[in-house]
């Protein structure tokens, strides 16, 4: 390379650098926002950013330029019609799994005990993502696990928010088996029992599917409020003793109506 190549080059070096850092003025700008700061002067930003005020104000109207602020009718600068449209295509970008994962992670270990997540098709539950507790007796239950209708709490929260009509035809047409002695296999026991369910909030099993496992599950609501997905925990029925039920219980219900309140986020 001679001299006047490397002369070349070493300015185009120093401008990528420069936009790096207009770059992370930018964002260090944006960051600045928050529920209690819904706008901002310019000498608020100067004196964040550390640096006089009109170089703060170039900031300011290189954002408001690309439309990710806009100057504030009350004063100052409020975020841009741009950012609403990145929050839209970002919250299109999350579906079910990757909201519940986290959340499914953190009950798992709040709790100790196997965390699933099913999706109702057509008379079956699919077991669609879980998170295993550390135990040295695995519960069996692994993704795309096919689990019957009438037996377990999954299922169960699944069909019981159906309409009544449509939750009675399709359990006529399902043939309903007998797992355990604890299975129900009759529909006018199973309406009833999907009608306590309802008005509960919540649904808990004990051997109905395999003997000895205990299940405990809460329906996750979509965007438009109906439900799409259980919420379950399985556990050996002797791991959760009557006197830690109502704690299970209410971590699993809490969890299930923080994925649902995630998914009305991203389906606004």
């Amino acid at each position: 390379m001679t001299g006047r190549e490397s002369e070349k080059v070493a300015p185009a070096a120093g401008q990528y650098r420069e936009r790096n850092s207009t770059a992370d003025r930018a964002l260090d700008i944006l960051g600045l926002f928050s529920e209690n700061r819904l706008s901002l002067s310019g000498q608020e930003v100067a004196t964040a950013l550390g640096t006089a005020r009109s170089t703060a104000y170039r900031y300011l109207q290189s954002l408001v330029g690309s439309g990710f602020l806009e100057e504030d009718p009350q004063g100052g600068f409020r975020l841009g019609l741009r950012v609403l449209e990145l929050a839209r295509l970002a919250r299109r970008g999350y579906g079910l799994s990757e909201i519940a994962l986290p959340l499914m992670r953190g009950l798992c270990a709040e709790i100790g005990e196997t965390v699933l997540l099913t999706r109702r098709a057509g008379g079956a539950a699919i077991c669609v993502e879980r998170c295993e507790a550390e135990h040295p007796v695995r519960i069996s239950y692994e993704r795309g696990s096919v689990l019957p209708a009438n037996a377990g709490a999954s299922a169960l929260a699944l069909l019981a928010w159906l309409p009544e009509q449509e939750c009675r035809e399709l359990l006529e047409t399902q043939r309903l088996q007998r797992f355990t002695a604890r299975t129900m296999t009759n529909v006018d026991d199973l309406m009833v029992r999907l009608a306590h369910i309802r008005r509960d909030g919540f649904t808990v099993s004990r051997g109905e599917l395999d003997p000895d496992i205990l299940g405990i599950a809460a329906p996750v609501r979509g965007p438009s409020g109906g439900v799409v997905a259980a919420l379950s925990v399985a556990a050996l029925e002797h791991r959760v003793p009557d006197r830690r039920l109502d704690e299970v219980v209410a971590a699993v219900r809490r969890t299930a109506e923080l994925i649902s309140g995630q998914l009305a986020v991203v389906g606004d």
